[in-house]
C-alpha cells in the first residue's frame, strides 16, 4: 500500500494527540522539559518551574524542506520520511514497539531542524562511504547504537546498528510503524 504525505501527517497528528491525552490522564499535566531561553519552541506551554516548561507537540507553521540536502547530495529522499519531519515540532516522544522501548525523533524548533539535516547528511555520507543502501533515521532505541530507519527506496521501516546494514524489518512504512506503537508512562 502506498501512503500519501497526508496519511503520515494525519497519523502523526493523531499519535501526538493521543500521547498528550494519555499523558495528561496519567499525570494530570502536560509533559515537562528543561527550560532553555536560547532554544525556544512553539511547543512550550508555560513554566512548570523555574527551570522547566510544559510542552506538547504542535503542527509546524514553518514551510521546512529537505531540498538543500537533496540538492547537495544529488539524491531524492523518501516522501513519507520528509513529511514525517516537516509535520510537527516536538520533543522526542518515548514509545513502546513490539520489540522494546524507543524514542521518536522530532525537531524542537527551526534551528533543530537544521541540526537534524546536518546529522542526516553525515548519516547519508557514511552509508555511501560504506556502499550500503540508503536509510534515513527517525527514532532511537534503548539499545546502544541501534536506530529505527526508513529504507529510502522502499519506505520500509527497519532496525539497524549504526554503520551496519539494517537487520530486522519492522513495518512496511512509517505510518504503519507508528500506528503499532503504545506509550508507557
Amino acid at each position: 500500500m502506498t501512503l500519501t504525505n497526508t496519511s503520515i501527517t494525519q497519523t502523526l497528528l493523531n499519535f501526538a494527540s493521543l500521547f498528550i491525552e494519555q499523558y495528561e490522564n496519567k499525570h494530570n499535566q502536560l509533559p515537562v522539559v528543561e527550560k532553555d531561553e536560547a532554544w525556544p519552541s512553539l511547543c512550550e506551554q508555560g513554566d512548570a518551574s523555574d527551570n522547566e516548561v510544559f510542552w506538547k507537540p504542535v503542527p509546524m507553521t514553518d514551510k521546512l524542506t529537505f531540498e538543500n540536502v537533496e540538492s547537495a547530495l544529488n539524491i531524492t529522499l523518501n516522501e513519507e520520511f520528509k513529511a514525517y519531519y516537516t509535520c510537527i515540532y516536538s520533543e522526542s516522544i518515548d514509545a513502546v514497539a513490539e520489540d522494546g522501548q524507543l524514542s521518536l525523533l522530532f525537531s524542537w524548533n527551526k534551528d533543530d531542524f537544521e541540526r537534524l539535516q546536518q546529522n542526516l547528511i553525515g548519516h547519508i555520507m557514511m552509508k555511501q562511504r560504506l556502499k550500503q543502501d540508503l536509510t534515513l533515521f527517525f527514532a532511537v532505541t534503548d539499545e546502544e547504537d541501534m536506530i529505527i530507519s526508513v529504507d529510502n527506496s522502499t519506505g520500509e521501516v527497519w532496525v539497524e546498528q549504526v554503520g551496519c546494514k539494517p537487520h530486522k524489518k519492522l513495518a512496511n512504512n512509517i505510518s504503519e510503524f507508528i500506528e503499532g506503537l503504545t506509550f508507557s508512562f
